[in-house]
């Protein structure tokens, strides 16, 4: 079992990520946990809803990590590709 020498301390937006989680596009599902930040492997266009209700698309860099809060990624207008969520 790895020691967290931080356990104590809260966990606030500009922490380091604490979970990953794969994101299959979806336009009608949203996702499991609201992200902290997105990571692609293939750069490409990103619909996504966000936390506040906001439609948009974004150029996402593969293997930069995107700070924004989303709870879906939409299939349609999405380009990029092994999208992953940084929650």
């Amino acid at each position: 079992m790895a020691i967290d020498l931080f356990k104590s301390f809260s966990t606030s937006l500009s922490a380091p990520a604490t979970r990953l989680i794969a994101i299959t596009p979806s336009d009608t599902e949203d996702l499991t946990h609201v992200t902290r930040a997105i990571c692609v492997a293939e750069s490409g266009l990103v619909r996504v809803q966000t936390l506040g209700g906001d439609e948009a698309d974004f150029y996402v860099a593969a293997g930069v990590a995107f700070p924004i809060r989303v709870t879906r990624v939409m299939a349609t207008g999405t380009t990029a590709t092994d999208i992953r969520g940084l929650c």
